[in-house]
């Protein structure tokens, strides 16, 4: 977390809550977690804001975001080397509903 700047880490962790708090499931992938996000209001922009910071502490994380056509369920996918699926529980499971398990 030191890649971002001391005042914008708060920010950052409000950015993370409010993209994560919409999850309705996570699938694990061969390389990370895909996590299925409701098309809330604003979600895209969250994720993008999410994204355009955890590039600077997390380099290794791949992003992808998928958007369904029927029910416009939103997907982000989290991807990384071998290892990453305990980093991505550890760094973001604080911020999931606790209705939604891994």
């Amino acid at each position: 977390m030191s890649a971002i700047e001391q005042s914008m880490r708060s920010v950052h962790i409000e950015t993370i809550k409010k993209a994560f708090q919409s999850t309705k499931e996570i699938k694990e992938i061969s390389n990370g977690f895909a996590f299925i996000l409701s098309n809330e209001e604003n979600i895209l922009i969250s994720l993008m804001t999410f994204i355009d910071k955890e590039r600077l502490c997390c380099p290794f994380f791949g992003h992808i975001i998928e958007i369904e056509p029927e029910d416009g369920n939103v997907w982000l996918k989290i991807i990384g080397p071998d290892g990453v699926k305990d980093f991505i529980k550890a760094e973001f499971g604080d911020y999931i509903p606790n209705k939604v398990s891994w």
